[in-house]
């Protein structure tokens, strides 16, 4: 596992031990990342989360390409040490906040992130369920962009968000969400 692009393209990443945590592929990466910078243009002065974070490799492919910052939330300690050490590997302490904790033990956010990156377990509706709370919690405004990876054969639905592109990549959906335009009264 590595590093796509940006100022650590190349370097290794560590992968947890043991069998809880799937991390997302480097082709599925690929994949988001290419559909992501279509759409931002520029990660440039992002403020990121990768939510369900695992090692960390959404969250710091996303500073590795120029964002300001990123809240990484995970409560596996496997993966939190993994998380912990690719953040050293990289020297980026200064740009990372590590929660070892649920999502849905999230509190309310100081102002609405630019793009969240869910990777929840496949088949239990975590990211939905993270999803709806995020946003009644203030992470979510109405320029964030929103990435979730489900299993192929799921369907990412949560209520105030809209679909605005999916993409099978083997067994893996890629599902980017936007908050959907309130209705007219």
């Amino acid at each position: 596992m590595r590093i796509i692009a940006g100022q650590w393209r190349g370097r290794k990443l560590n992968a947890p031990q043991g069998e809880t945590t799937r991390p997302t592929s480097d082709r599925t990466r690929e994949t988001l990342f290419s559909m992501l910078q279509s759409r931002l243009g520029s990660f440039d002065g992002l403020a990121v989360a990768d939510l369900f974070a695992g090692s960390g490799a959404l969250g710091l492919e996303a500073l590795s390409r120029g964002a300001a910052s990123c809240i990484f939330v995970e409560q596996d300690a496997p993966a939190i040490r993994a998380l912990r050490a690719n953040i050293a590997n990289l020297h980026a302490q200064a740009s990372s906040d590590v929660r070892a904790s649920s999502v849905l033990t999230l509190g309310p956010a100081k102002a609405p992130l630019d793009l969240i990156l869910l990777d929840p377990p496949y088949g239990t509706g975590a990211g939905a369920v993270a999803l709806d709370k995020l946003q009644r919690l203030g992470w979510i405004g109405d320029a964030t962009w929103i990435s979730l990876e489900t299993a192929h054969t799921e369907d990412a639905k949560v209520r105030g968000l809209e679909v605005e592109a999916e993409r099978k990549v083997g067994k893996a959906k890629i599902t980017l969400l936007r908050k959907a335009p309130a209705a007219p009264e």
